[in-house]
């Protein structure tokens, strides 16, 4: 029935004590019902990883729903990229199904609930019914509308669905508990009027469900066995069930809502409201800018689908919220990508670098191997010649024991190719260094078994070749925010955290093996990071952005 390998998580007991207790394997279906208000982000991914793995581990079918309830706040737009994002992470759903499907049902068993004296509408204002709940420690009072006649309250209602009545002059309320402890169960809304015009049904509707209502419901009409949420719903399963009690039918089954914690992730929002803010403010460039939590901003920034499932196996699923540093992201990222990335050499911050006794006009092809990681991943030709351009931080005119790159009167590698000695510099006048000036040992050709090929040096050096290197775009990607947790700070707005240095754009010089690369292939830069071919690139030019770096840089920073 389900692979014993892997330890179970709390979730997965659930599901084990339901099969042992009566459940068959047949009757489990799970679903991932996002609301398409806005763009999925990295804890959406933890839940779609969730509920998906489920579906796989248990052979069982989940179901895409589109909890799209409020016209004001949804578009196609996000419903598009929902459907995208999921599918690039791997996952296949069984049914794509929107809340709007069940509207008229909704609405008949809201009909019935009227009928059964189980819901009226109410004509307050929503502050007046805000203050008539009272308090967690104070009963509520009832509406002075809480006993309208059936009759009274089915015109009511039919007038709010036909669009004859005014946004917030009306709403139907369900009739609980005014004086429950659990504040969720006195009497809560059920629908409210909105003239607005909805993605799927047009202005066929005026009056709409909210989340409480629809949800339960929904699972229930796609016989959804477990209904996994987010742990601040947990007060929302009393009404869950009591909704679900008013329309069950025995021979039917009946779903069950469970809750887990919350991974979030620091230097980072993951609020659609203020992610939104960062979009319409223009901190950032839309919703799949690199520097966003977003599942397309991830995909756009180089991350990849087996990156993201790893990282959201990892951390597990719980009961208790935390906030998981942004480093353990980026090292499943740096994980996967050192496996499948082929490495090329190009260099961000040129000097040239000149030898002397290399011959004028003579150029010749090395082979550099793609990726030490994947023996399948072959080798390239790379082009050497007298005038190449190495980092600038790699050359120091004089430096101590501990500097392994290049100086004057020391010995270096350039990778694939030769030993090379710094022989002397060329200044402009304000004294920068222009050009550096190297004598190589032609018999230390990487690779070519000779004795002087063999000879060890301490440093090596990437590079590329000034006349054949190509010119490319490099976007240098950082974190959005410089604090950890910027949204939970109570005397300072989150904008105020944002990094002013999340983003440096630059002109690199790439070996030319990179030509022919596609939008969204992945390389590592030799010595300095992931990068992916952005989407802006022209048949003139490369744009690339940074995934990660090869190393945490932010944990010197936080020590």
């Amino acid at each position: 029935m389900t692979n014993e390998a892997a330890p179970l998580n709390f979730i997965e007991h659930i599901i084990e004590d339901d099969l042992s207790n009566g459940y068959k394997t047949d009757h489990l279906c799970f679903r991932f019902p996002p609301e398409p208000n806005g763009y999925l982000h990295i804890g959406h991914a933890s839940s779609i990883c969730l509920n998906f793995g489920l579906g796989e581990r248990y052979n069982a079918p989940v179901n895409l729903r589109f909890d799209d309830t409020n016209p004001a706040k949804e578009e196609q737009e996000f419903v598009d990229a929902i459907k995208r994002d999921i599918s690039w992470l791997g996952y296949d759903w069984a049914s794509e199904c929107y809340a709007s499907d069940y509207f008229q049902q909704l609405y008949d068993w809201a009909v019935q609930m009227v009928k059964d004296c189980k819901a009226y509408v109410d004509s307050q204002t929503s502050e007046a019914i805000a203050e008539q709940k009272g308090t967690p420690t104070t009963p509520g009072q009832p509406s002075p509308f809480r006993d309208r006649s059936i009759e009274e309250n089915l015109d009511l209602l039919e007038k709010m669905k036909n669009g004859e009545t005014k946004e917030g002059e009306h709403v139907l309320r369900a009739k609980i508990n005014m004086a429950s402890p659990n504040m969720l169960m006195r009497d809560p809304v059920m629908y409210r009027v909105l003239h607005k015009n909805h993605h799927r049904t047009g202005d066929e509707w005026k009056i709409f469900p909210m989340y409480d209502w629809a949800h339960g419901e929904s699972d229930y009409i796609e016989q959804v066995s477990h209904s996994f949420c987010t742990l601040e719903f947990l007060p929302h399963r009393e009404l869950y069930d009591w909704f679900l009690d008013q329309v069950y039918d025995s021979e039917k089954l009946r779903p069950k809502q469970r809750e887990f914690a919350r991974r979030n992730l620091s230097h980072t929002v993951v609020s659609k409201r203020k992610l939104a803010q960062l979009v319409s403010s223009g901190v950032v460039t839309g919703w799949d800018d690199p520097r966003m939590p977003t599942i397309s901003g991830l995909r756009r920034r180089g991350y990849t689908p087996e990156s993201i499932k790893n990282f959201a196996d990892s951390i597990g699923v719980g009961k208790r919220e935390n906030l998981i540093d942004v480093s353990h992201l980026e090292f499943n990222v740096r994980e996967d990508l050192n496996k499948k990335a082929p490495r090329i050499m190009v260099v961000l911050d040129p000097v040239k670098l000149i030898i002397d006794n290399y011959p004028h006009g003579q150029a010749e092809m090395l082979e550099a191997e793609n990726n030490p990681e994947d023996e399948n991943a072959g080798n390239r030709e790379i082009p050497f010649s007298k005038e190449l351009y190495i980092e600038r931080e790699d050359f120091l005119e004089s430096a101590n024991s501990k500097f392994f790159r290049l100086t004057l009167g020391k010995e270096v590698r350039l990778k694939n190719a030769y030993i090379i000695k710094g022989e002397s510099v060329v200044k402009d006048s304000e004294g920068n260094i222009t050009e550096i000036h190297c004598t190589y040992d032609p018999e230390s050709k990487s690779g070519s078994g000779t004795e002087a090929s063999l000879r060890k040096v301490k440093g090596t050096l990437h590079w590329v070749s000034a006349q054949h290197a190509l010119p490319v775009e490099v976007r240098l990607y950082d974190r959005l925010f410089t604090e950890a947790s910027p949204d939970t700070n109570k005397e300072k707005d989150f904008m105020e955290f944002i990094n002013p240095n999340s983003l440096e754009v630059i002109t690199g010089y790439a070996e030319p093996s990179i030509k022919s690369t596609k939008v969204e292939d992945k390389f590592q830069f030799q010595r300095l990071g992931y990068f992916v071919v952005d989407r802006d690139s022209t048949s003139e030019k490369i744009v690339f952005n940074r995934t990660v770096p090869l190393r945490d840089s932010w944990a010197k920073v936080s020590e």
